[in-house]
């Protein structure tokens, strides 16, 4: 008997125990549970104040995950590169663990990221401040890993190389390190290598400005020395889209070039061509000026578009003073032929003055006669008959002398006709004629052989 209330005891304890299980179990199903079991609180200073290790000489593991989300703006002028990054930190800390059998299968819980210590990672080519906001909770999970998840806009500085410009490729670095903790106290260690970066963040991609993201470059630097830091580099390559510049920029000072080789066939006589030289040469110095607010000061090389233009401008500055050269001495054998021609005309000049006096002293004679045949009174009729036949004696001879006359125009007409069939270039119009056709063979071989050396140039910047 007394063993059987003995059992029966036994039996009731063990169910009440099982039910204040059940309640107890029915009464952590929160996160509050999790954090009051942690003993997290704001007030509580174990969490946040130092580096979570019970062993001050055991480490501190950081891996590190950054991925590209969108390239926002290069500034080649300014040696900048902004890009948007999605970084993820994740450490363990010591004093964080819980079972979650007894929360309900609960395993992680988030928290505002004031409430623990993070690591002080900073990026040494940041040169302003983050301008997106931070994520305002990190997560923690039961075994004690904690993991921070951010974007970032980064204002960085790059050190741009534009000698193949527009055919450049950059490759700008991200690099990742302690502030104040040593390798010592934190070791950096990458969660992604380079062909898992590079495929994550050619999925996340969402614009890249007027570049081509090609591939991330994950480096880890292990510091050897206690005292020294390490550091992981994401080396972020990128080509430039250098369609737009071909046609704004490279295209139309090919043109300006053709430009200046049509105006070969313009007549030197005039100032037609040398005006419009001089209009063209022009075109190119305003894109140069356009060129030299793209490209920074500080480049070490002379970029292989401004040896491209600076080419064309000096290409077509010989062509300039090629053309000067040819006029003046064009301009020489009209000064002679201007001095020639007025000295005929001083001579003609006297000719026509002797020929009009003889003339006017015909005239004045046949005058006369006239005058003098006239009589206030009626003449008699023997006179009027004498008359009419001198007058009509007078008229035939007036036709022969017109008729003289208009043989002597075609005679005249014919010599200046002859003469100006017979007129040929002076001396230095033909040295003129040879100096233009010798220097537009040798202009299109020069060009022909300068745009071939630029086309390889650049052939070889893009392989």
């Amino acid at each position: 008997m007394m063993l059987a209330v003995f059992l029966l005891l036994l039996f009731l304890t063990a169910k009440s125990g099982q039910c204040s299980d059940v309640v107890q179990a029915q009464d952590s199903c929160s996160y509050q549970d999790v954090l009051n079991y942690l003993n997290l609180s704001s007030s509580n200073e174990l969490y946040f104040m130092t580096r979570p290790v019970r062993n001050y000489k055991q480490p501190t593991f950081v891996y590190l995950e950054v991925l590209l989300y969108a390239i926002l703006d290069v500034v080649e002028k300014d040696q900048r590169f902004i890009p948007y990054v999605w970084t993820v930190m994740r450490w363990n800390n010591d004093y964080i663990s819980w079972d979650p059998n007894n929360f309900c299968g609960i395993d992680n819980v988030s928290l505002p990221t004031e409430s623990l210590w993070k690591p002080d990672l900073t990026i040494i080519e940041m040169t302003e401040k983050d301008k997106a906001p931070p994520s305002p909770y990190l997560t923690i999970n039961n075994n004690g890993d904690v993991e921070v998840q951010n974007d970032q806009v980064l204002v960085s500085t790059c050190r741009m190389h534009t000698f193949n410009f527009p055919f450049d490729i950059q490759n700008c670095d991200l690099t990742f390190k302690s502030v104040i903790h040593t390798a010592k106290e934190l070791r950096l260690q990458p969660l992604d290598n380079s062909s898992e970066a590079t495929e994550w963040s050619r999925g996340l991609m969402r614009t890249q400005y007027e570049w081509l993201f090609m591939n991330m470059t994950v480096t880890a630097n292990n510091a050897t020395d206690p005292l020294g830091q390490d550091t992981i580099v994401y080396t972020i390559t990128m080509r430039r889209r250098s369609v737009l510049y071909i046609v704004n920029f490279l295209v139309p000072v090919l043109f300006f070039l053709c430009l200046d080789l049509a105006s070969f066939l313009i007549s030197d006589r005039g100032g037609e061509k040398l005006s419009f030289k001089v209009t063209v040469l022009l075109a190119i110095t305003v894109l140069q000026l356009i060129l030299n607010e793209i490209l920074p000061a500080s480049s070490d090389r002379v970029p292989l578009i401004a040896v491209y233009c600076i080419g064309v401008f000096a290409l077509m500055l010989l062509s300039l003073l090629e053309t000067i050269l040819v006029m003046y001495l064009m301009e020489q054998d009209s000064a002679s032929e201007s001095s020639e021609a007025d000295k005929d005309s001083s001579d003609e000049g006297k000719v026509n003055f002797h020929s009009c006096h003889i003339d006017l002293h015909r005239w004045c004679a046949c005058g006369c006669d006239a005058s003098a045949a006239q009589t206030p009174c009626e003449p008699a009729p023997e006179a009027r008959e004498g008359d009419g036949a001198k007058l009509v004696e007078d008229f035939h001879s007036l036709e022969k002398l017109s008729d003289e006359l208009r043989k002597v125009e075609k005679t005249l007409t014919l010599l200046i006709n002859s003469r100006k069939d017979e007129e040929k270039p002076g001396y230095w119009t033909h040295v003129a004629i040879r100096i233009n056709k010798v220097f537009f063979i040798v202009y299109i071989t020069i060009i022909g052989m300068f745009l071939v050396v630029m086309f390889l140039k650049w052939s070889n910047a893009q392989e």
